[in-house]
């Protein structure tokens, strides 16, 4: 007999819907697929060679819970560099990726009903790890016409005396929307009124934006000794299957990370940690320019396109690299429609219910132009069957 927590927990929406699409096209079916996360370039070659080099001088045994000193020493450089944040050795854990750095702050801090505030529209995994904690996700709803961001008013009236975390995620997913240095130090007046409030900011998405500048909230020294900030190199160095992320917050905080660590899942592959400290002495802002104003170029396009339809609304993305498109004139359920047009049409979305927002669309266009001018036809023959234009 399962448990609870595990009946009571969603199938990811963006995992289960890459999944539904790769069957598809294993059926023989020509499917587009814009709903996974994950950029379509290789690794630079300097980090292939790194890896490479670790297998052939022998790095296969297990490394400290903790991650290589290694590569926690260039992980604090990089947040000094590109953050302006101070952190030490024993402050940083290197974890299988950001989700698990996130369900390690989750386990290590939550008891049953705590309250963590989350605005909406949010990435799919932080609303089902809250409930599998058995804590309460307190959502701050945000519109198109705030560009999907939050005030102080909405986050001071949700506060409570059970509030245990706070999620700021910036540049969001599946939003692409980005908080200005303003922005932040508006948040942080009421955040740092409540130094007991654990604030997660997840920066995954740091390098992939495109006309303002990434701001890190845990830079603000009023709120340093509450803030964990997570990160990793998926997004920026094309990594996805590396699973490589890491967290750096307080060192009471990390130390509980890490016993959760130790009792579940142990260190990160040897191989991918030896290839990610080469990867964290470059300036990922250098290497990034050529795939950036690849997906700004494509971003352009998208937005182009939907721009001719009246009865669409959105916001051009800041970051990362989805368009979050309201599609309120379908009269029937986000989810119906993501899935009717990838049945007929073969095209993967994901339907913005998944993300706290129920009339929302997620489209990313990490993927080659090519691909993007065939999904948009096909979504263009789908949008037919409602109106014309």
């Amino acid at each position: 007999m399962l448990s609870d927590r595990i009946l009571n927990m969603g199938i990811s929406k963006t995992l289960e819907m890459t999944a539904k699409a790769r069957k598809l096209k294993e059926l023989g079916y020509n499917v587009i697929n814009l709903s996974v996360g994950e950029p379509d370039f290789l690794p630079p070659s300097f980090i292939l060679k790194a890896a490479k080099k670790a297998i052939d001088k022998g790095y296969h045994n297990y490394t400290p819970i903790s991650g290589y000193l290694e590569l926690k020493k260039m992980i604090c450089k990089k947040f000094k560099r590109d953050n302006n944040i101070n952190y030490s050795n024993s402050q940083i854990l290197i974890s299988n990726g950001v989700k698990q750095s996130i369900i390690n702050l989750f386990l290590a801090l939550l008891n049953k009903n705590d309250e963590v505030i989350i605005p909406a529209p949010y990435w799919v995994s932080y609303y089902e790890m809250v409930k599998f904690c058995q804590a309460k996700p307190i959502i701050i709803p945000t519109t198109i016409k705030s560009n999907f961001k939050i005030t102080y008013k909405q986050l001071k009236n949700v506060i409570t005396s059970k509030t245990k975390i706070f999620i700021f995620n910036s540049p969001c997913n599946p939003t692409g929307c980005v908080y200005s240095k303003n922005e932040i130090k508006t948040l942080v007046k009421i955040l740092s009124k409540n130094p007991k409030i654990i604030i997660i900011s997840d920066e995954i998405y740091e390098y992939i934006i495109y006309e303002k500048k990434h701001i890190s909230i845990a830079s603000f020294s009023a709120i340093y000794n509450q803030t964990v900030t997570l990160n990793g190199l998926s997004k920026s160095f094309s990594m996805t299957g590396w699973r490589v992320g890491y967290l750096g917050g307080p060192e009471w905080l990390t130390k509980a990370c890490e016993k959760i660590q130790g009792q579940t899942t142990s260190c990160v592959n040897s191989i991918a940690q030896r290839a990610s400290i080469v990867a964290l002495k470059y300036n990922q802002k250098k290497i990034l320019k050529k795939i950036l104003n690849s997906f700004k170029k494509r971003r352009n396009l998208i937005i182009t396109f939907f721009k001719e339809i009246p009865t669409l609304k959105f916001k051009s993305p800041d970051g990362a690299f989805y368009l979050f498109i309201d599609i309120s004139f379908f009269n029937q359920s986000s989810n119906n429609f993501s899935m009717h047009l990838l049945n007929k049409y073969f095209v993967a979305t994901v339907s913005g219910e998944s993300f706290g927002y129920k009339n929302g669309l997620r489209i990313s266009y990490a993927s080659s132009k090519k691909n993007l001018f065939e999904a948009l036809f096909r979504i263009k023959k789908f949008l037919n069957e409602f109106f014309f234009f």
